[in-house]
């Protein structure tokens, strides 16, 4: 039983990897067994997570910089991990941007263009060239962290929710893409404290409690569905779009 959470001989590339959900999901994985890469804009903030993770865990780890808005960024990034590992196993696309904004006449083209992005131009490019080289290989595993605003839209992040249904089609459509040998899942969280949290008000972090959880989710909260979607625990799922949201948004 325990060999179907294992990730020995695997590796995973985590986007937005160097903090929150991310830098979680990445030190799981090493602690399966999986070598890692690590992804996000700051570069500074990757080598240091690489470094702590490949500290704790013995397994080799590996920081780089790129903005996965931007397909060059992506391309280089593909290129850096097969040059370095030989191959990729599984695919978290993580890394998520959604900058407040004072109402939607005010969102600029250069806002949306930049939102969308980051939650999906990027994961596009990262799927499709990963994937198909999976498809290619021994297979392997896409897992896309959406939000659960994709499923139930609201005004103050209606850029970012839009560019995160986009990515739930994604994995969808992936996972009939390059089934069978890889398959593709997404995650939607609900409200997460992360370094993010630290600006939310008292009355906000009570508000986001009200879920049959109790409590908003913490990022090692989704080490388990992240670490199931990996691996062959999961062999059978694909396609599946996950709440991890406390029960925030359970339906009949």
């Amino acid at each position: 039983m325990k060999d179907l959470f294992d990730l020995t001989g695997k590796v995973a590339l985590v986007t937005g990897g160097s903090r929150g959900i991310g830098r979680t999901i990445a030190g799981a994985f090493a602690e399966a067994g999986a070598d890692v890469v690590i992804a996000s804009r700051k570069a500074d903030a990757c080598v240091l997570a690489a470094k702590e993770i490949s500290e704790a865990t013995g397994r080799r780890a590996l920081g780089l910089g790129c903005h996965v808005g931007k397909w060059d960024d992506c391309d280089a990034l593909i290129s850096r991990v097969y040059d370095e590992f030989g191959r990729c196993d599984v695919l978290v696309n993580n890394a998520g941007m959604s900058p407040k904004y004072h109402d939607l006449a005010s969102i600029t083209e250069d806002y949306y263009d930049k939102v969308s992005s980051v939650n999906l131009k990027g994961p596009f490019r990262l799927s499709a060239a990963i994937g198909t080289r999976m498809a290619a290989g021994e297979g392997g595993s896409i897992i896309n962290v959406s939000t659960i605003g994709s499923t139930r839209p609201g005004a103050n992040e209606l850029v970012y929710a839009c560019a995160k249904a986009g990515l739930n089609a994604l994995t969808i459509g992936t996972a009939e893409a390059f089934g069978p040998t890889v398959r593709a899942n997404a995650i939607l969280p609900g409200s997460v404290m992360t370094d993010i949290s630290h600006a939310w008000t008292p009355e906000f972090i009570e508000m986001v409690s009200d879920v049959p959880a109790g409590r908003p989710g913490q990022p090692e909260d989704f080490i388990g569905t992240a670490l199931w979607l990996a691996t062959a625990a999961s062999a059978f799922v694909t396609g599946a779009i996950i709440r991890v949201d406390g029960g925030a948004f359970r339906q009949m």
